[in-house]
Order: structure tokens, then C-alpha cells, then sequence
């Protein structure tokens, strides 16, 4: 299942990470590079106009997803495989705490 998410920074859309056959990839678009403000979205992954590309999802990303009793809310209300990070990733955090959101 190849999903895709746009990433946001400070409401700003700054990249899109994908889900692969082989893992995850996430990449910065050329016009959030290009802005004068343009901040990473996290120390792992610097800006770069390469994509990043990884086999398990970034642990950056990972560690948005809630853990424990919120974590179980999740799953049960979505009915979201623990496993299924991405899945979770999409469903729990478009409005993170923080700079970083996922839609």
C-alpha cells in the first residue's frame, strides 16, 4: 500500500513523504526550499534537494505518532494496526503539538 502525506511547517507545506515498496521517502518541495524562512523540519533531516529515502519510517516522523492510552484510542476509534506507522502517522497527527504537522 503506497500512501502519501504532505508535511507542514508552521501551517507552510514543506515536503512529502511517501511510502514505498521498499520503505519511506521524503522530500522537500523546490518551493519551500526556495523560501527565504525555509527551516528543516527536523536535524535529521536537513534541507536538501535530495529526496531522503529510508526502510523503516524516519524516526522523526515515528516519534510524532501519541504513545500508550492515546496511542490505544487511536487503534481502537481507526481501527489502525499497531504496526501500520504510517496509517497512524496520517490519522493522529495533522494537528501536532509543535511546528510539524501531517495531512
Amino acid at each position: 500500500m503506497n500512501r502519501t502525506a504532505k508535511v507542514t511547517m508552521h501551517g507552510i507545506p514543506a515536503g512529502e513523504l511517501k511510502e514505498t515498496d521498499v520503505g519511506y521517502a521524503f522530500t522537500y518541495y523546490e518551493s519551500y526550499l526556495r523560501a527565504d524562512n525555509a527551516k528543516a523540519v527536523s536535524l535529521t533531516l536537513p534541507l536538501s534537494e535530495k529526496p531522503y529515502e529510508s526502510k523503516v519510517l524516519f524516526s522523526f516522523f515515528d516519534g510524532l505518532i501519541p504513545e500508550g492510552w492515546l496511542l490505544d484510542i487511536a487503534e481502537k476509534n481507526w481501527k489502525i494496526n499497531e504496526r501500520d506507522r504510517m496509517g497512524l502517522l496520517m490519522a493522529c497527527c495533522k494537528n501536532c503539538i509543535g511546528a510539524v504537522s501531517i495531512e
